[in-house]
């Protein structure tokens, strides 16, 4: 086969990246858009690179930079590059294999080269390129992204130079807000370098519907120009020029509509680089934008107000197809994927005014950002149009809580129908195999459904919800005592995620003498204490509502440094100790409110009403959690019998791999198991998606332009630096702060406060060993919140990126009730 090492762009389209690399494929297809114009120009191709790249000896990659660009051009590539030059000036440009990629733009990693002159300086220049895949940002970058060098080529464009009046960047997709409905152009007068390097602020301008919706007029002192001879230079603008605007209005709405063309070309939102000359605009490179949020698909046109899920259930990870599936198929609320994690649709809860404000006030109570958010697209006008005539939207939460009473017989009750229907489970499923375990299975799901909206359970839950809400709005009115429901819950009983933490400080208790925990044979034959513990809870582990991640008891190693913290930190007995004190400590505080109030006006009775909030709240707030540990027990209980499949396709050469029927939905895995048979193609695909899922953040709220929304507290009485958030467990502490992502990896000492993205039930064990808790994801109600104050820890949750604005070992101080953390050092 001839090796070519030259294509001209029209020789070029998407197809050819692995030739011509990502910028190069991208500027073929841009050649072929109506309307748009493009320099003209020839791309050198990897044929090239490897020609020279692969007769060195490139072992040490912080070598290669240099060995690449002292290497000799061979004498073909060189006639080639030179047949095809025509006019000069070019700028000389990298082009990588693993550039420009939907999943990663590689933006700025390798070089480029402006104004270069003459048909040596073009093949140095192109030496240069082909070295650039070689610097230190870009090997950094590939590895962060998981990309292996030795597969990675290097490409060049060529492009005839374009002496612009003004240049710079074109989103058409908001950058900032995600609004796929925004245009942002950026420009500056002369060459692009000068934005692309920050050396001057561009004139900002957004776009919507072919009109500016707004501007920001940069006073540019400096601009970048062809230097003669070749090069670039910066040059000084005439001061009369400084701060007029670098486009007219009517240009700006022009490039505006080139850059929607060029979306609809490519299929998706781009970053653009554009400049102007007398000739008018021409693009010199076009490349998806890769840190949107995805949105969505909806069944019609109209907008959609989506709230995360992820954030609701404490685990803002991407899911895998399969874990999305089954939670799909098992939740009470219809629920769609987008960017590897799960949204409920609010936009019918938003359009009736009834039902708009049932949700704003519930989610106010639990998480005060996801409200905030809303009230922003609420006070759109017509982005959800008011119905004020449609019947209300019903939110779950059953039935009246006060039908109950507080009899502590119905938390047993429902304890007991929720065993039943497992053991049912257990029994039923274990004689099942092949396409029969799926139709069984989808009735167990119905079943997993009817037990979740037991209507007794929905009251006991919102019996005790409404019972901390209860106490803590009459108490501050009527004693100015805030949050006083944290201290009145300590050790209620029946807390099914608290007891997990105080179980584990008694299995360390049990192998205090044992000798080697953690060893091969420990973690083969558990000691009775443990092998009990992981009985009990070993269903369970971090980002549990994916039914793909690893439980405890398929990874029971996850909690030896725990155990080793425990037995290292604390003396037998403490689970009892602690257990005990938080008894008393409620108990006291019960006493104290009492009496206060009694001395009140009408006090004898607003004691008795508190009273009888006292009792429900510690009769129901325990079972709060219970209903998450039945679910994930079910969920083990099916992850097993799919295992159990995924392990017989692999015997019959069907998969790879047994976990490769996470990266298939549960009717997909169906159907793999009834055909024998699985596109391998889809699941390699599956599998790099949720690598790029993983680098995204999930927003509080997203619209169906794309637009995510985050919320904000809205203070102005926190002493200055401090974070806000939201206080969900009373008092204050100073101390440590420890920024842990993976509980595994968690290195804890007492008094430390854990920072920590999110907190789901399964980091109740951690939260024996600190004194204060701060997650960026959290509300009153979620599970860290209630363990937080069932272990009397002052805790602040939603605190926006608190992992990265603390650090690792810096003194903070935690404001529980107030809802602050302060930086100290």
């Amino acid at each position: 086969m001839i090796e070519q090492y030259v294509l001209g762009f029209d020789e070029i389209d998407r197809t050819l990246v692995a030739a011509v690399g990502g910028k190069g494929a991208h500027l073929g297809e841009l050649s072929r858009i109506d309307g748009v114009r493009v320099p003209p120009g020839f791309c050198v191709t990897t044929a090239a690179f490897r020609r020279v790249v692969d007769s060195l000896d490139l072992d040490d990659i912080g070598d290669a930079r240099a060995a690449i660009e002292a290497a000799p051009m061979p004498d073909e590539v060189a006639e080639a590059i030179a047949r095809a030059l025509t006019d000069g000036p070019y700028a000389v440009r990298s082009s990588a294999t693993a550039e420009d990629l939907p999943t990663a733009s590689f933006a700025g990693q390798q070089d480029t080269y402006l104004n270069v002159t003459g048909v040596d300086a073009v093949i140095e220049h192109v030496r240069k390129c082909w070295g650039s895949l070689f610097t230190e940002r870009a090997v950094v970058y590939r590895e962060r992204n998981g990309f292996d060098h030795r597969r990675v080529r290097m490409a060049v464009v060529v492009q005839q130079m374009v002496f612009p009046q003004a240049s710079g960047i074109l989103f058409t997709a908001d950058p900032v807000t995600g609004n796929r409905k925004v245009t942002t152009v950026d420009a500056g007068f002369g060459l692009g370098e000068a934005l692309v390097s920050g050396l001057v602020n561009p004139d900002v301008y957004r776009v919507r519907d072919g009109a500016i919706v707004d501007r920001a007029v940069a006073a540019k002192e400096l601009a970048v120009e062809p230097a003669p001879g070749g090069g670039t230079r910066e040059v000084t603008v005439d001061p009369q020029r400084r701060e007029q605007p670098a486009l007219t209005d009517e240009q700006v709405v022009e490039l505006a509509g080139l850059g929607r063309r060029i979306e609809a070309h490519f299929g998706r939102p781009q970053d653009i680089e554009w400049c102007r000359d007398g000739d008018g605009f021409a693009i010199v490179q076009s490349r998806p934008i890769t840190t949107l949020y995805p949105v969505p698909e909806a069944a019609d046109d109209r907008n959609h107000v989506y709230v995360s899920v992820a954030h609701q259930q404490m685990m803002t990870d991407p899911m895998k197809p399969l874990g999305i599936s089954c939670w799909q198929l098992t939740a009470m609320a219809p629920m769609v994927a987008a960017g590897g994690r799960l949204w409920v649709d609010a936009t019918r809860h938003l359009a009736t005014p009834a039902s708009r404000d049932a949700l704003l006030d519930m989610s106010g109570r639990s998480d005060p950002l996801v409200a905030d958010a809303l009230r922003t697209v609420i006070a759109r006008e017509g982005f959800v149009p008011s119905q004020p005539d449609a019947a209300p939207v019903r939110l779950p939460g059953g039935g009246a809580p006060a039908a109950i009473g507080n009899d502590p017989a119905v938390v047993t009750e429902l304890i007991k129908r929720s065993e039943d229907s497992l053991a049912t489970l257990k029994r039923d499923i274990a004689s099942k195999t092949g396409p029969e375990l799926f139709t069984f299975l989808l009735e167990a799901f119905e079943e997993h459904k009817r037990v979740l909206a037991d209507p007794l359970s929905m009251q006991a839950i919102m019996a005790g919800m409404q019972a901390t809400w209860w106490l803590n709005d009459h108490l501050l009115d009527w004693l100015g005592e805030r949050n006083a429901a944290d201290t009145l819950t300590l050790s209620a009983p029946g807390n099914i995620t608290s007891e997990m933490g105080l179980d584990l400080l008694d299995v360390g208790d049990a192998l205090r003498s044992y000798g080697e925990i953690g060893s091969p044979e420990f973690l083969a034959r558990p000691p009775a204490a443990f092998r009990a513990y992981l009985d009990r809870y070993g269903m369970r582990c971090a980002g549990e509502i994916d039914i793909t991640r690893p439980r405890w008891s398929e990874e029971p190693a996850t909690l030896v440094p725990l155990i080793l913290d425990n037995i290292r930190a604390f003396e037998p007995g403490e689970a009892a100790r602690r257990f005990d004190h938080g008894r008393r400590e409620a108990a006291a505080k019960e006493q104290e409110v009492l009496a206060r109030l009694r001395e009140l006006p009408d006090g004898e009775a607003k004691a008795a009403e508190t009273k009888h909030m006292i009792d429900r709240v510690r009769t129901f707030i325990g079972y709060r959690e219970y209903p998450k540990y039945g679910i994930i027990s079910r969920y083990f209980v099916y992850k097993q019998a799919l295992l159990g499949e995924a392990d017989r396709l692999v015997a019959a050469g069907v998969l790879r791999d047994r976990e490769d029927i996470y990266f298939l939905t549960f009717p997909e895995l169906s159907d793999a198991v009834r055909d024998q048979a699985v596109d391998n193609a889809l699941i390699d695909r599956r599998r790099a998606e949720f690598g790029t899922f993983a680098a995204l953040t999930p927003p509080r709220v997203l619209t169906s332009e794309g637009e995510c929304l985050n919320g904000a507290y809205r203070r102005d009485d926190l002493p200055a630096g401090a974070l806000a958030g939201l206080p969900v467990s009373a008092g204050t502490v100073e101390g440590r702060a420890r920024v842990v992502l993976d509980m595994a990896r968690a290195d804890l000492e007492p008094g430390d406060i854990l920072v920590t993205a999110y907190t789901d039930p399964s980091w109740s064990p951690v939260f024996v060993a600190v004194a204060g808790l701060v997650t960026e994801v959290g509300g009153l109600m979620t599970h860290g919140a209630v363990i937080a104050r069932e272990y009397g820890l002052p805790a602040v949750v939603g605190v926006d990126r608190a992992t990265r604005l603390i650090r690792d070992g810096q003194r903070i101080r935690v404001h529980g009730a107030a809802g602050y953390v302060e930086l100290l050092d």
